[in-house]
């Protein structure tokens, strides 16, 4: 399977729709889907990836999506890729589709000068995400503090 892996567009929704609710268990309506396209448009920093066959042509379905932004530290003054999402269809998986993207987010970040990737992933994916990263060369240094209002 040839892949490639390209910035999305609108004519993409229906493919992240459904990768979407894959990731977070509960349906993306199309027009939230486009709003949120034109948000990381909009965005300085946040960029939305789509990989599919090369087979398909424009009509192929869309395997998987790499959100990726640059983090700069203020610490150390540097600057990381963030992979700011990752989900691969589940009728895929475990076809090389998930390391292609990752790949590709370590290329985007070495081309823009980061001295490393890294990624945030939930506690409840332990069994799955976590040993794909691990399995990538990612290790756990730390943990994340969220406050909601």
């Amino acid at each position: 399977m040839e892949l490639q892996i390209r910035k999305a567009s609108k004519d993409d929704i229906e493919g992240l729709c459904r990768l979407m609710e894959q990731l977070n268990g509960k349906p993306l309506l199309p027009e939230e889907m486009e709003r949120r396209l034109d948000f990381i448009e909009r965005s300085l920093i946040e960029e939305l990836y789509v990989c599919a066959e090369t087979t398909g042509g424009d009509k192929a379905p869309i395997l998987g999506a790499l959100g990726f932004r640059l983090r700069e530290n203020m610490e150390n003054m540097s600057r990381y890729g963030e992979v700011s999402l990752l989900v691969t269809d589940r009728e895929v998986r475990r076809r090389g589709i998930g390391k292609n993207l990752m790949a590709f987010a370590e290329h985007l970040a070495s081309e823009r000068g980061c001295i490393g990737t890294w990624l945030a992933s939930g506690m409840g994916r332990v069994n799955e995400a976590h040993v794909f990263y691990k399995s990538l060369g990612y290790e756990i240094t730390g943990y994340r503090f969220v406050k909601t209002n």
